[in-house]
């Protein structure tokens, strides 16, 4: 057992400061990956709430069987998954990115991580963009497992378990995923 899931089975005794140290622990990382889910600072801060508000609500039926991070991301993934279902209408909407200059102000929107990623380490400005297009139009399981992979760090097994699929459907799910999104932006490599 993890030292989370014995943390979070002390919430389940009640013990309330337990949980608070698993939120704190945790918080920032989940509007970071809601964020990269909803490309929307204050649904991802909402998102994460409610992922949160979840976990304490089922603190008397939690049972240790998985890592604790493995079944966090698990209910994110759902909300974001759900969130992005019933939202589809709404898609055309504007989106902030994290990069992007606000023209009024000349700031960028405060972040819930504020450390660069390798993504922005290594893609600037339209490459980023282009990236991140093609990554949101992966099918939901695909573009979950690349989200869960590249940006919070998940091995295959995590994130077969947050999806409920074997290791090596995990290994083959995200394989196609990042073949497809190869094909999809060869062109806009070769062209600049």
């Amino acid at each position: 057992m993890d030292e989370d899931s014995a943390i979070m089975l002390q919430v389940r005794a009640g013990d309330d400061a337990a949980f608070n140290s698993l939120v704190e622990k945790y918080h920032r990382p989940i509007i970071h990956f809601m964020f990269r889910m909803v490309h929307n600072q204050a649904i991802a801060e909402e998102l994460a709430q409610e992922v949160f508000l979840r976990v304490y609500r089922s603190r008397e039926t939690y049972r240790a069987e998985a890592r604790f991070s493995t079944w966090l991301y698990r209910i994110a993934t759902n909300l974001g998954v759900n969130h992005a279902r019933d939202t589809r209408h709404e898609r055309n909407a504007h989106t902030v990115y994290l990069d992007e200059q606000d023209a009024e102000t000349g700031t960028t929107p405060d972040v819930a991580d504020a450390r660069p990623t390798a993504e922005q380490d290594l893609v600037q400005g339209e490459r980023l963009k282009a990236i991140r297009q093609q990554i949101m139009a992966l099918p939901e399981r695909q573009r979950s497992a690349v989200l869960m992979h590249k940006y919070q760090g998940l091995d295959y097994k995590q994130i077969g378990e947050v999806l409920k699929l074997s290791e090596s459907a995990t290994k083959s799910l995200l394989f196609r995923a990042y073949q497809t999104l190869r094909e999809r932006l060869k062109s806009f490599v070769e062209e600049n």
